[in-house]
């Protein structure tokens, strides 16, 4: 899977041409938004976890970081991020391009509070190099979304 599933995920609704496709690399968010000319907590970054040995995605703000004791108590476990070797064949997208477009199916998606202070974000489109606009009720439709939660810290309203 790759920028083109994300693109064929999204002909759906007829945003595929939203899919932006850089020449130099967005895998982390301090890239992403250099490629975007954004500011990086706009950059809406997908990490992968694991939760009854089942994978799970949490889309989160590029300036929120996990806080544990949240996190637990949101899935009732310790947080457990993917190893990279797993995480294309599981999900779907290569570390630095995950995002919750065109993954595996049973996968759930989760969309943590600090992305809601935007107006649109920014998430990755499956390729280290890739990226689309989306406002945030874009972002629930388009990733089927299982839930809001609140597990992020660091961030600002």
């Amino acid at each position: 899977m790759s920028v083109q599933t994300a693109k064929e995920f999204f002909r759906q609704w007829n945003m595929d041409n939203k899919v932006m496709e850089f020449p130099i690399s967005s895998a982390t968010v301090k890239e992403a938004a250099e490629a975007l000319g954004c500011e990086e907590k706009r950059i809406a970054k997908t990490m992968a976890f694991t939760i009854d040995e089942k994978p799970v995605l949490i889309v989160m703000a590029g300036d929120a970081k996990v806080d544990n004791s949240k996190y637990r108590a949101a899935f009732h476990t310790k947080a457990v991020m993917l190893k990279s070797d797993e995480v294309s064949e599981l999900i779907g997208h290569p570390v630095g391009g995950v995002c919750p477009f065109g993954i595996r199916e049973g996968i759930k998606v989760y969309l943590d509070e600090s992305l809601k202070r935007f107006e649109t974000i920014f998430p990755a489109c499956g390729s280290p190099n890739s990226a689309i606009e989306l406002t945030i009720p874009e972002l629930e439709k388009c990733s089927f979304y299982s839930g809001w939660i609140n597990i992020g810290k660091g961030w600002s309203h």
